[in-house]
């Protein structure tokens, strides 16, 4: 499974590509929403991980564009500013889970398992089947 890791810290980068690495997916990552929507264009990814907060264009912008033209990609959206206006605004926008930072590996893998699970339980029954 490839997950897409989009943040502008590289401390955050570097400790979801080692948690999630660890337990078998592929990782990519990011440090900016231009790279991000680059990378979308041109792989198939199973799950977006994305901050809210970064340089330019922020992960509101990006959560927008993933709406528009990727809906399907199930996102998890991390913040350090988890106010209420932020989560609601993220979820507004599509995201499947928010997760405030920082996190500890087990929560980053709890939220990964659970979008996941829905992920493989939408393809598996599809909504009108049956």
């Amino acid at each position: 499974m490839k997950i897409l890791v989009v943040d502008d810290d590289a401390i955050v980068i570097k400790s979801c590509r080692r948690i999630l690495e660890s337990e078998g997916f592929e990782v990519s990552a990011v440090p900016s929403v231009e790279q991000a929507l680059a990378a979308i264009k041109i792989t198939d990814f199973d799950l977006l991980l994305i901050d809210v907060k970064m340089p330019e264009r922020d992960g509101m912008y990006l959560m927008q564009e993933i709406k528009k033209n990727w809906a399907e990609i199930p996102t998890i959206v991390m913040s350090g500013y988890p106010t209420s206006e932020t989560i609601a605004e993220v979820y507004r926008l599509g995201a499947t889970l928010f997760i405030p930072k920082p996190f500890r590996p087990d929560e980053l893998m709890k939220s990964v398992r659970q979008v996941l699970k829905n992920v493989i339980a939408r393809k598996s029954f599809p909504t009108g089947a049956g």
